[in-house]
C-alpha cells in the first residue's frame, strides 16, 4: 500500500491483519482479501486524520510476554504518548523496562498496534523500527488530529 510515510507491507492470515511493515522499495500487487482490503480503508482513514481507532482482527505471533505488551499497547490512547518505564510499570514490573522496550521493537503490527506512541525518558522520541521520522510524523499527525493534547516532544 502507498501511504504518505511510504509503502507498507499489509499481512493477513486471511482472517486477521498479521502484520504491518514499512518497506523502502516496491512489491508485486498480490490480491488481497477482505481483512487487508478493510485494512487498507482504515488505513487511508487515519492517514486523512477521519480514522482515529481501528476497528480489525489481529492476530500478531509472538511470545506471552510480546503478546501482554502489544495488548498494553493498544490501550493507548490516539494522540497520547507513555513512556517505556510507564509501560513496565502497567504490566506489573518496572524492571522489565529493556524486555518491554525489546518486545515493543519486535511489533509485528505497526500503526495499528501503536507502538510509536511509547518515547523514551525526558520525552525523547527513541527507536523505532520504521525509522525516528515516521515516529515523529505519526505522533504530530496524531496530535494535530487531537489538539487537546499537547506536544510531548
Amino acid at each position: 500500500m502507498e501511504s504518505v510515510l511510504g509503502i507498507l507491507i499489509l499481512k493477513s492470515d486471511g482472517q486477521s491483519v498479521t502484520g504491518i511493515s514499512f518497506s523502502e522499495s516496491d512489491l508485486p500487487e498480490q490480491k488481497p482479501c477482505e481483512v487487508l482490503l478493510k485494512c487498507k480503508e482504515q488505513l487511508m482513514g487515519y492517514f486523512s486524520g477521519k480514522t482515529i481507532a481501528f476497528d480489525l482482527p489481529l492476530h500478531p505471533e509472538g511470545t506471552g510476554f510480546q503478546q501482554k505488551v502489544w495488548a498494553e499497547l493498544q490501550k493507548i490512547p490516539y494522540g497520547e504518548t507513555i513512556t517505556y518505564m510507564e509501560l513496565a510499570v502497567r504490566l506489573g514490573d518496572p524492571k522489565s523496562i529493556r524486555a518491554v522496550g525489546t518486545a515493543n521493537g519486535r511489533n509485528p503490527i505497526a500503526i495499528l498496534i501503536p507502538c510509536h506512541r511509547v518515547i523514551g525518558a525526558g520525552n525523547k522520541l527513541t527507536g523505532y523500527a520504521g525509522g525516528i521520522w515516521r515516529k515523529q510524523w505519526l505522533l504530530q499527525h496524531e496530535m494535530k488530529y487531537n489538539p487537546t493534547k499537547r506536544t510531548l516532544f
